[in-house]
């Protein structure tokens, strides 16, 4: 077969060429892609999508064709230029006599490529001459000296040149079954490389010319009725389409179920928490929380523009808040300051979900049949008006658990902690004295995590003041203990995530939340502290 060269490398142009070439008659063949990309000039990986491409509408027909043939290394091509290693290293030994070399020496008499070359010819070099004979090490001096006169010749070069002086690839396989190139191979100088190619023939839609066959049908082949003489490729109704995937829980939600379904074990009831836009009077008010507290500063709270105040508060609960903020009752003397309602009245986006805390109690200590004790917990988003870095955002997740039962005490609320975070895997546990506005004593828990190998700040906690309660209407020997955590802090311990903004956010790689595990604490024995 004979061929001009392709014009243009377009897969339409390479295409049209091997078509031209089938076109001599039925019996006509491309022999060998490989062959024939080379006759073209065009890349046979061009050649061969080309191929396949006609091969997919029958317009050719192919038959794989396998071959095999050695190819030097680049040491191999480096011995081809200079010689070998040991031959190098011989003919710097003969001249130097008797007295022989060391090894610097031979590196800088060998190297020719500066001094790592000659340190890599030098050592295999030196191996090969004391495994041939040809050199002894001096026990005395450490130096080499040569122990022959001359050698016949490089064998391992002639070998290589041989090799390379084979007019076709394809035939040096033949030439390496000759036992002596047995050592080449071995020395890795040469690598054997298969190559795949094909012959082309005919197939039976064969056609000079192709026609794109349409793969669907469109509006305008139906406005201007060309799909009449349209082709159209074949329906492959055995086909499996692209299998669909699913929706996966990001590994918040993992571990969200994962506590939500600790905490019902416990006795606690989920609180709504629907509610993300709150009132002042909710968010700080009913918290004990004065008016000037720097925490309703704008840096730190994000204020809803409109509608800018709530106008829903149960009047006679705020008259009580009111009145504890300015005058005090329960034992204190209040903030002694004048209570503004343009300030309760505020909304904003809660910065707790204590806020939530708030409304629960409040109804609980106002539900028809008087007070009952309960247990109740949240896991919501929170916002905060604060700089993003690696561990804070200015959204996260706030965990909260609450019990509201008489006569309660700070071991209560002690033993409630160490058991949930027990459940979750957290055993080593420290509380250390704290403040907050709304409770009293506070107490900020500790955990020591093994992977990170120190005390981390895992939540907060304390006993709701008496400030707080006694507006709500709760009896005076009821204790309401609370505390919290952040949900994505445990989450990124357990998911090996060491930036909040990887985890949550728009810069959350999705292929994260596909193959993230499935969440799983264990609870552990009590463990002897640090």
């Amino acid at each position: 077969m004979t061929t001009t060269g392709i014009m243009g490398s377009g897969s339409n142009d390479v295409e049209s060429s091997i078509l031209s070439a089938l076109s001599g008659g039925t019996d006509s063949i491309i022999s060998d892609t490989y062959a024939y990309s080379v006759e073209s000039n065009v890349d046979h990986n061009s050649i061969v999508g080309s191929c396949k491409s006609l091969a997919t509408d029958a317009y050719v027909s192919l038959t794989e064709i396998s071959t095999q043939f050695y190819v030097l290394s680049t040491e191999a091509e480096d011995i081809v230029s200079n010689g070998s290693q040991e031959i190098r290293v011989l003919n710097a030994l003969l001249l130097a006599g008797g007295a022989g070399l060391s090894n610097e020496e031979l590196e800088n008499a060998v190297g020719g490529g500066g001094e790592s070359v000659g340190s890599g010819v030098c050592k295999i070099g030196v191996g090969n001459c004391l495994k041939n004979r040809w050199a002894r090490k001096d026990k005395a001096s450490g130096k080499l000296i040569a122990i022959v006169d001359s050698v016949s010749g490089d064998d391992v070069r002639d070998q290589l040149l041989r090799l390379k002086s084979v007019s076709s690839k394809e035939d040096n396989t033949k030439v390496l079954d000759d036992p002596t190139y047995v050592a080449l191979k071995r020395r890795k100088l040469i690598a054997l490389v298969t190559r795949k190619s094909y012959t082309v023939s005919r197939g039976p839609n064969y056609a000079p010319t192709r026609t794109r066959k349409a793969a669907d049908l469109t509006r305008e082949m139906l406005e201007s009725g060309s799909w009449k003489t349209t082709p159209f490729k074949e329906y492959n109704f055995r086909t499996l389409g692209e299998s669909v995937g699913g929706g996966h829980l990001h590994p918040l939600l993992k571990v969200r179920a994962e506590f939500r379904k600790i905490l019902m074990e416990m006795g606690f009831e989920e609180m709504p928490t629907d509610k993300w836009v709150e009132s002042s009077f909710w968010n700080f008010d009913t918290l004990f929380q004065p008016q000037s507290h720097p925490a309703r500063d704008a840096h730190d709270t994000f204020f809803i523009k409109e509608p800018c105040r709530t106008i829903s508060i149960p009047e006679e609960y705020y008259d009580r808040v009111k009145a504890m903020h300015e005058t005090g009752g329960s034992g204190s003397i209040g903030y002694r300051t004048v209570f503004q309602r343009e300030e309760a009245t505020k909304n904003l986006l809660r910065t707790h979900t204590t806020a939530i805390s708030s409304r629960m109690l409040y109804k609980l200590a106002n539900r028809p049949g008087g007070f009952k004790p309960a247990r109740y917990f949240s896991i919501d988003r929170v916002f905060r008006n604060e700089s993003m870095d690696a561990t804070h955002l200015c959204e996260f997740h706030q965990v909260e658990g609450l019990v509201a039962d008489y006569n309660l005490s700070l071991g209560d609320l002690i033993g409630t902690i160490e058991t949930f975070f027990r459940k979750i895997g957290i055993t080593q546990l420290r509380f250390k004295p704290a403040f907050n506005p709304y409770t009293e004593p506070s107490m900020e828990v500790f955990g020591y995590h093994p992977d990170l190998k120190k005390w981390t700040e895992i939540g907060n906690s304390g006993m709701f003041r008496p400030e707080m309660l006694a507006p709500m209407g709760l009896p005076k020997d009821v204790r309401v203990i609370a505390w919290g955590l952040s949900l994505e802090r445990p989450t990124m311990i357990k998911y090996r995530i060491d930036n909040i903004r990887n985890l949550f956010g728009h810069k959350v790689d999705m292929g994260m939340t596909r193959n993230a595990p499935i969440c799983r604490f264990e609870e552990k024995e009590e463990e002897e502290k640090a």
